[in-house]
Formats: structure tokens, C-alpha cells, sequence
């Protein structure tokens, strides 16, 4: 039985869902990301913005400038997960055997079950069609033998297309494609590939393999067997995650101790929240620091004992960041706190410190807060500095551009 791999991708994802709750936006150049005069990036813009040249990663003055009348849109990461989770329960009732990529989109096997719906295409039209049903979203779908074929065929299905590669045409389907279509072909490996005179798939399926080896290591025999079709990785469920982290971009770089603690703070609380509801555990915190010169550093401690406590977070963060402050003194343009090395929940009582017994009760009782009230139904005196700094919804404070990818 020949395999077949479904590539499942939403289309302008973040844009569609603000489209679906306010409908007046659709058919209007619309970019997710923040405020224009912000100093974030764009994180999703619509086929109307991306018309003029917008597009995911570009800084939003930039889009301001080249699409004046674009409506920019803060954007809610709490929407965007709650949609994508119902995207992948639709996924799970055509084949089990499924790997998210991101938010929105997929690999699915469905390798034996496309004689339920007839074929391996009808099989995707009914995929389409439950997503335009039960989400108001449109999918762009790509089908053939192997994962990065049919990561490739979607693509070139956008938006709302649906392309399949027959069993055997791989190879003859890549040919003429230009080699940036290539999952793994990045700006650095183009340039190299074309060095070599390489520009389309072709070419860089007849290259000889030493030649490519001997130019881009190990990953020149990968692109090798991609660029012929050859691609036999199994679809997997996703890897339990081995770490949390939230950061966050300022609107101005700023020395302003205070808001640098406080936002610390709020973001060690964010990822404290969600270590408990993961039922983890943490033995190294990580401070991440921007500065305004864009040089990024970070910080690591390993702790004695592994924990979960939002204080034990900011304790540990806070005395990474006084620590990096007083090493450097520009002003700070992100700042960001993850946690690693994590392990189930479960530990050792310790006799002598009720203390932290105490604080991990207290956690958990905000948690439940939380979850009937709102996350910023209660805070510390320390976070309610931010009210003026970041809007504010049920689920807590909104903040820029790299929250939505946590």
C-alpha cells in the first residue's frame, strides 16, 4: 500500500480568526502583531496586506509604511490556542496518527484510512470542509508520499487549495521549483546553493552528493534525498515539551528597574501557571535580556530542588537579572524567563521549611482564582505597575508580538 501524508495548513491563521469574530474585517488588509507605531513585528497579515508587501516577521512600522491603511490588531494568544485545539480534534477524527507543526498546521497519516471517505482527496475535502464548517476557516492542503513533498504542495496551494502529488511523481513535481521551496533551504543555504550554480530542485537533485557534503555537511545529504522525492519520516505525535518561557518586547528600551521586576514578575507567574497545569516540575530557570542594540543574552541557574513555585521563579530570575544589570548598562529592549530541565510533579518533604509547603498551597488556590475569574483578577502589588504599561483582558495582561508564540 502506497503511503500517503496529508499536509494540513490554515491559512493567514491569526488574521482568520479575528476575521471569524468581527466579520467586517474580512476582505480588508489586516495585520495581527500590535499597534503600528509599536515596536513589534508582524505575526499574521491578510492576503489583502500581503499584497503590498507585508509579511510575517516584519517589523509593524514597516507595514504601517507600506500599507498606510491597514487595521493592525493587538491579538490574543488565548483565542488562537482555543481555535487551534478544536483545528487539531477535527484533525484526530480522520487518522490518529498526527503531528502539529505550530498552532496551524499538521502532518496526517492517512495511510489505510482514505477507503473510508473513497479516496486519499476526498478524505481532504472533508477536512476542509469540517474546518470551514466548524471554525469559519479556510485550509490550504497538500498530499504525496512523503512529509516535505506534501509540506511543499500545500504551499503552493495557498490560499484555500488543495494539491496532491501522485505516487512516483515526487521527484518530476519538485523539478523546476526554485530551491527556496524546499523546507530546510534557508536565506544562508540558498546563497550557498547558488554559488554552486544551483537555483532550481533539479539541479540540486543531480548534484553530486560528495560535492554537497563537502559544502554543507550533513545537511546537504537531507536536502539531497528532499530534492529527489526521497522522504520516508514517520508522522509523530508531538515530544512532551522540555521547557516553558514567556517574553516580551517594550514599546521604548527602558532602564526603569521597577517595570523590569514587575514584568519579571508577571512573566514568572505565566510560566509558573502553566508548569503546575502541566503537572511539571523545574530545575534550572533562564533569564533572557535584549538589549537596545539587539545584543541578546542568557542567564541559567540550576536549582538545589526542583520546583514549581512562582516565587522560587522570580527569586531565581530576579537575582540572574540584578546580576546582568549591573554588568551592563544599556537599556533593555526584551526581556524574557523559561524553565528547563523539568520533571513530574513530586518531591521530597522537607521537615525544617514549611514555608515552601505554604507557598505552593498559596499558588495553587491563585490558580483556581484564576481559572473561575480571570488571570488578572488577582495580582501582587509588584505586577499592578503593569495596568499602566500593558492592556488588560480576562486572560491577563496583553503583551507584545512574542507572546502569541508561547
Amino acid at each position: 500500500m502506497a503511503r500517503r501524508i496529508i499536509h494540513i495548513d490554515l491559512d493567514a491563521f491569526f488574521v482568520s480568526v479575528e476575521q471569524v469574530e468581527n466579520p467586517e474585517l474580512k476582505g480588508k488588509p489586516v495585520v495581527v502583531g500590535g499597534r503600528p507605531e509599536g515596536r513589534g513585528v508582524v505575526a499574521s497579515a491578510s492576503y489583502e496586506a500581503r499584497a503590498f508587501g507585508l509579511h510575517a516577521g516584519m517589523p509593524l512600522t514597516t507595514a504601517s509604511r507600506l500599507c498606510p491603511q491597514a487595521i493592525f490588531i493587538q491579538g490574543s494568544f488565548p483565542k488562537y490556542r482555543d481555535a487551534s485545539q478544536r483545528f487539531m480534534t477535527i484533525l484526530t477524527d480522520f487518522s490518529p496518527y498526527l503531528e502539529p507543526l505550530g498552532l496551524d498546521e499538521a502532518y496526517l497519516d492517512a495511510t489505510g484510512f482514505e477507503s473510508i471517505y473513497g479516496s486519499t482527496h476526498q478524505m481532504a475535502v472533508k477536512i476542509k470542509q469540517r474546518i470551514k464548517d466548524e471554525l469559519g476557516l479556510c485550509a490550504s492542503v497538500g498530499i504525496a508520499g512523503g512529509k516535505v513533498v506534501a509540506k511543499v504542495a500545500s504551499e503552493l496551494s495557498k490560499p484555500d487549495g488543495l494539491l496532491e502529488v501522485a505516487a512516483g511523481k515526487e521527484r518530476s513535481f519538485l523539478a523546476p521549483l526554485p530551491i527556496a521551496k524546499l523546507p530546510g533551504v534557508g536565506r544562508k543555504t540558498e546563497r550557498k546553493l547558488n554559488g554552486l550554480g544551483i537555483n532550481i530542485l533539479y539541479e540540486l537533485s543531480i548534484m553530486p552528493l560528495s560535492a554537497l557534503k563537502s559544502h554543507l555537511g550533513a545537511s546537504g545529504e537531507v536536502l539531497h534525498r528532499f530534492a529527489n522525492g526521497i522522504d520516508d519520516r514517520e508522522v509523530e505525535p508531538p515530544a512532551t515539551a522540555k521547557s516553558i518561557s514567556r517574553e516580551t518586547t517594550f514599546s521604548k528600551d527602558t532602564r526603569d528597574r521597577p517595570l523590569l521586576k514587575a514584568t519579571l514578575h508577571y512573566l514568572g507567574e505565566r510560566v509558573g501557571a502553566e508548569l503546575r497545569q502541566r503537572g511539571k516540575r523545574a530545575r534550572c530557570i533562564t533569564l533572557k535580556l535584549r538589549y537596545a542594540d539587539f545584543t541578546t543574552i542568557t542567564r541559567r541557574h540550576s536549582l538545589s530542588q526542583s520546583s514549581d513555585s512562582d516565587q522560587t521563579i522570580f527569586d531565581t530570575g530576579l537575582g540572574l537579572l540584578n546580576k546582568a544589570l549591573a554588568e551592563e548598562r544599556q537599556a533593555v529592549r526584551l526581556i524574557g524567563i523559561g524553565v528547563s530541565n523539568l520533571v513530574e510533579s513530586g518531591k521530597q518533604l522537607d521537615m525544617l521549611d514549611a514555608s515552601r509547603e505554604r507557598q505552593e498551597q498559596l499558588d495553587r488556590a491563585i490558580d483556581r482564582i484564576r481559572k473561575k475569574y480571570g488571570f488578572t483578577a488577582i495580582q501582587t502589588g509588584r505586577t499592578l505597575k503593569l495596568k499602566d504599561v500593558f492592556p488588560q483582558s480576562d486572560e491577563g495582561y496583553t503583551l507584545q508580538t512574542p507572546s502569541l508564540s508561547r
